[in-house]
């Protein structure tokens, strides 16, 4: 049978450049805030074939968002050290055409499949997740201004949302709150990132916060945005959550808050990277603690 797959310049397309193109790795971290979100929710539970299709809608949704990401900027990414090997910038996937009829087709039946099985606002709050890293962050605001990550960085908090409304269409607090750490989150753990690479963002004219202010002042915005991220990471105990979602929050705050100090008083890219991978450790602390908290 002939492929249906989009042309590659050998006989098939590596699994290696499929899983690379639709960045899975980011999609996984999108699905466990939705699966955060939907702990969260105060709504019944779902079924396991409602819970299984919120997990792949949001994971291809997010991934199909990764994709467009990377055959948007197949033009940029050569110049990037961290992005040059990508299967669009190598060429090992041909950049056509029929990747957008792919991408934007699996979005579209990740989102058909979230308002089938669960209800519109999920479906609603899915779609968003994809439309505003794809389209808001990627095409709007990456080569524009430093706010980028700011407002594209909302991909993760509408996942919290999609979740939540899956359970329940009435937005309670502790998703809004979640969603809200989300929201405060992804600007401290890009611009981490973001240090560490700024020369390559420089080399693509991409203007990342570091690129524009500099790597000290981008430390200390860091660390301001660490220290707000952390104070709200707390509210859900406003609303509900205990003694499980506190441990978690506080240690995953205080390891965050350490790190974002020391890149401030060392902006090498060692320490950014520890910064970086500190905030990734925050987070899962904090969507673990609030899951165990409200279900176990």
């Amino acid at each position: 049978m002939e492929s249906t797959l989009p042309p590659t310049r050998s006989t098939g397309i590596p699994f290696r450049a499929i899983m690379g193109v639709f960045k899975l790795r980011i999609g996984v971290v999108i699905t466990f805030t939705a699966l955060a979100g939907l702990s969260v929710s105060a709504g019944p539970g779902l079924s396991l074939a409602q819970l299984v299709t919120l997990t792949l809608a949001v994971l291809v949704s997010s991934a199909s968002a990764g994709a467009f990401n990377q055959y948007y900027e197949h033009d940029i990414d050569p110049l990037m050290s961290r992005t040059r090997k990508r299967p669009f910038a190598t060429g090992e996937i041909k950049h056509g055409p029929i990747w957008l009829v792919v991408i934007f087709g699996l979005m579209a039946l990740s989102v058909a499949a979230a308002w089938v099985a669960l209800n519109a606002w999920a479906a609603l709050f899915t779609f968003l997740g994809a439309f505003f890293y794809a389209i808001v962050y990627t095409v709007w605001l990456k080569r524009r201004t430093w706010l980028n990550i700011v407002f594209g960085g909302l991909a993760g908090s509408w996942a919290v949302l999609a979740g939540a409304t899956a359970a329940d269409p009435h937005l309670g607090a502790v998703p809004l709150s979640l969603a809200f750490i989300l929201f405060l989150w992804t600007p401290p753990h890009f611009w981490s990132l973001a240090i560490a690479y700024r020369e390559d963002y420089a080399a693509a004219g991409v203007p990342m916060l570091p690129v524009v202010v500099g790597d000290k002042r981008a430390a200390q915005i860091i660390f301001a945005s660490t220290l707000t991220l952390v104070t709200a990471s707390f509210l859900p105990l406003a609303f509900g959550l205990g003694a499980i979602y506190f441990a978690g929050a506080a240690a995953g705050g205080v390891l965050f808050v350490q790190k974002a100090w020391c890149l401030m008083r060392n902006t090498s890219r060692e320490a950014a990277m520890t910064c970086f991978h500190a905030s990734l450790a925050q987070l899962t602390l904090v969507l673990t603690a609030a899951i165990i908290d409200a279900r176990f």
